[in-house]
C-alpha cells in the first residue's frame, strides 16, 4: 500500500452509442497502444452479435454477463508470525467490475475463433448463462475463499 496520498477514483464517460458507463469501461480495458476507435468496433460488433445469438438486446447480455461474473470475495495474502495465510476478504464494488472485465476479455482472448469480437461476443453469451472460462475463474475464487475461511481471524 501506498504511503503516500491516495489514488482519486476515475469517473467514466458514458458511450455515445448505448449510452452506458460499463460499456466504456470495457472499451478503455481492451484498447492497446491507444486504438481506443478499434477498441469501440470490436466491443459495439461483439455487443451485437451476442444480441443476435441470443435474440435479446445486446446490452442487456453484456450487463448480464458482467454481473454474472463479478466475484463477491477472493483471497489475500497476509504475512503473521512467518507463515503466509490466504485470507479471504470481501471485494469492493469497483473492484468487482474492474475484475469482471478483466476475466472476459482474458478468456476471450484465449477462445479459437476468428475474430475479437466473434470471441468476446461467445463469452458474452456464455457468461450469460453462467458458463465459460470467466464464470469458472470466478468460481475457483470462491472456492479458494471458501477453502480458506479458518483465517479470516488474520483480516484487519
Amino acid at each position: 500500500m501506498s504511503r503516500r496520498r491516495s489514488s482519486h477514483r476515475k469517473d467514466f464517460v458514458p458511450d455515445p452509442k448505448y449510452k452506458s458507463v460499463l460499456v466504456t469501461q470495457f472499451i478503455n480495458n481492451l484498447l492497446r497502444r491507444g486504438k481506443k476507435r478499434l477498441a469501440e468496433t470490436v466491443v459495439y460488433n461483439a455487443i451485437e452479435l451476442s444480441g443476435q445469438r441470443t435474440n435479446q438486446d445486446g446490452v442487456t447480455v453484456f450487463k448480464k454477463a458482467v454481473d454474472n461474473v463479478k466475484p463477491t470475495v477472493e483471497v489475500k495474502s497476509r504475512r503473521v508470525g512467518g507463515a503466509n495465510y490466504q485470507v479471504p476478504v470481501e471485494v469492493p464494488q469497483d473492484r468487482r467490475t474492474s475484475l469482471a472485465i478483466r476475466w472476459l476479455i482474458t478468456y476471450a482472448k484465449e477462445r479459437t475463433e476468428k475474430s475479437m469480437a466473434e470471441k468476446l461476443a461467445n463469452e458474452f453469451v456464455q457468461a450469460s448463462k453462467n458458463e465459460g472460462g470467466a464464470v469458472r475463474k470466478k468460481i475457483d475464487t470462491h472456492k479458494m475463499a471458501e477453502a480458506n475461511k479458518a483465517f479470516v481471524i488474520f483480516r484487519w
